[in-house]
């Protein structure tokens, strides 16, 4: 057991059919991408493969390593981005990363969202998202330049959280990592960023009645998924990522968008319940900058394996295309390189 924790202040960030298709179906796109916008990114090769996921199917960013060589086999990593996110955002950016420290990196859709399936768009549904990473193991474990012993998931915000869903239910998955992680617990996390016991009963009560009118009439009701201000939206708060079009907001495969229906299952979402049956190697890389400091600690406390807590400095954007990434994406390649080699 390591840590690298150091004790700042502390604060909280409030803005904030099976598994089977084991051949590549892929698109036939192969292009050059950069981990934009970091000044130093190497260029790495990216194909967009899609597979099967539950009752639909993902698609994904397949990032190569540099060198890479087809008859080789090399450790594999499964990349999530925050809520709502797609592959393109902050998922693409730490798989580049990866990829250039010579892994395979697969940034995905989950279903619902982007490229992928899910008749349901923008809806946000925590354990579906755990099947999502199965998936992805089962689609990675395929490949002939895979080492399917050697597959690790690493998620940043909410994903960070998704990850541990998906390690305490799946002992294929030999190491995870999450980047300034959303580490939910409703009973601590739902009244602190609702508004009390009265506003999550406001939003759960939407969400029945959102999914209600979904399945009588197919109309999905959306609302902002991010707002500086707009207290319909479902986070409120500063939130520069998704307001600036040179960042998140400018990425044209995402949409701000959060159905209503989706209260429910995101104000169930429970990380924290995971993390004790969790025994993978894991890391926790957090500052007092990013969202619920003190639900990381929590997290970390209760992780039942070989652990690592890296706290640094830093807001929470920092970590998903600014100054925070480089160091962020060295620890998690030198947690990865240990457990994953």
């Amino acid at each position: 057991m390591t840590s690298n924790l150091l004790v700042p202040t502390r604060r909280v960030f409030l803005g904030q059919s099976a598994f089977a298709l084991a051949s590549v179906a892929s698109f036939g796109f192969s292009t050059f991408a950069k981990a934009a916008p970091l000044a130093n990114a190497d260029e790495v090769a990216v194909h967009k493969v899609r597979f099967a996921a539950g009752d639909s199917f993902l698609v994904g960013n397949l990032y190569m390593p540099a060198n890479y060589r087809a008859d080789g086999r090399y450790p594999a990593i499964v990349v999530g981005g925050s809520l709502t996110a797609v592959k393109e955002m902050m998922g693409g950016i730490y798989a580049a990363e990866m990829a250039k420290r010579g892994y395979i990196a697969l940034s995905i859709d989950y279903r619902h969202y982007g490229e992928s399936g899910g008749r349901a768009r923008q809806y946000e549904d925590p354990e579906a998202k755990a099947e999502d990473h199965a998936a992805s193991v089962t689609f990675l474990a395929s490949r002939s330049d895979v080492r399917p012993e050697s597959i690790g998931l690493l998620g940043i915000c909410t994903s960070g959280g998704t990850v541990l869903y998906a390690a305490a239910r799946d002992d294929r998955i030999a190491a995870i990592a999450s980047v300034a992680s959303h580490l939910a617990e409703p009973a601590v996390t739902n009244p602190l960023l609702y508004g009390g016991p009265e506003g999550v009963e406001q939003r759960r009560a939407a969400g029945r009645t959102a999914r209600a009118e979904y399945e009588r009439t197919g109309q999905n009701r959306m609302i902002p998924a991010y707002h500086n201000s707009d207290p319909s939206a479902s986070h409120v708060g500063p939130m520069e990522y998704y307001m600036d079009e040179t960042r998140g907001g400018g990425v044209i495969e995402w949409t701000n968008a959060f159905a209503v229906m989706s209260w429910e299952p995101w104000l169930a979402f429970d990380p924290i319940r995971e993390t004790g049956r969790i025994t993978t190697p894991a890391l926790i890389v957090h500052s007092d900058g990013c969202a619920l400091p003190d639900q990381a600690r929590k997290a970390y406390d209760l992780l039942q394996g070989p652990k690592t807590l890296h706290w640094t400095d830093g807001n929470h954007f920092d970590f998903y295309d600014g100054g925070k990434v480089p160091e962020a994406a060295h620890a998690v390649a030198q947690h990865f390189g240990k457990y994953l080699a």
